[in-house]
């Protein structure tokens, strides 16, 4: 076993600390980004702070669209043919072949008789079909969340008490700042 030139034990040959160290001059995510005065290590920490409360803002924000988005979904209203119930309507969408479905007329003095307007009747939205316009970004928020995820865990895996700390109290902000607002199931750590 190395020891390095702070005195914290290293692992054989691959350079990387097995306990935490205090070194100011621990490289975060490459070579290039190595603080080399007290500057710039308190620079990466604030960098650290900053991206652990963006990562639990950006969380809180993903849960009030995932509302926002189950709303809409829930309130969704469909036209419906009076005399025609959802079976039917099914059947003529699937199987129907060439036959052409009645159609329903909207005039300028309202509703015709044979029109009815009707919300889903799912209070679950689970099996909701696939929309571009909430699937994209749910995806798109997703993956940006998983990747300060990963950008935070490789900070901590440095071993630095600096940087570790640093992840810590930006949860800590982020998380007094919006926690509230974020789920309870969110399931990130």
């Amino acid at each position: 076993m190395n020891m390095s030139g702070s005195g914290a034990p290293m692992s054989d040959g691959s350079g990387m600390p097995m306990t935490f160290t205090a070194g100011q001059t621990t490289s975060l995510y490459s070579l290039a980004w190595t603080p080399s005065t007290t500057g710039g290590y308190a620079g990466t920490c604030i960098f650290l702070i900053v991206l652990a409360a963006l990562s639990r803002l950006l969380l809180a924000y993903r849960h009030l669209v995932e509302h926002k988005w189950h709303d809409r979904a829930v309130n969704r209203r469909y036209i419906m043919v009076s005399g025609q119930n959802e079976a039917d309507r099914e059947r003529r969408s699937i199987g129907g072949g060439g036959e052409k479905a009645e159609e329903a007329v909207l005039t300028s003095k309202g509703l015709d008789e044979r029109v009815k307007v009707v919300r889903s009747a799912r209070s679950n939205v689970q099996g909701t079909p696939w929309r571009f316009s909430t699937d994209l970004p749910r995806a798109g928020l997703f993956t940006l969340n998983a990747g300060l995820a990963y950008l935070l865990m490789l900070a901590v895996m440095t071993l630095n008490v600096g940087y570790f700390l640093s992840v810590l109290a930006g949860l800590f902000v982020g998380e007094l700042a919006v926690g509230r607002y974020a789920g309870i199931d969110d399931n990130h750590h």
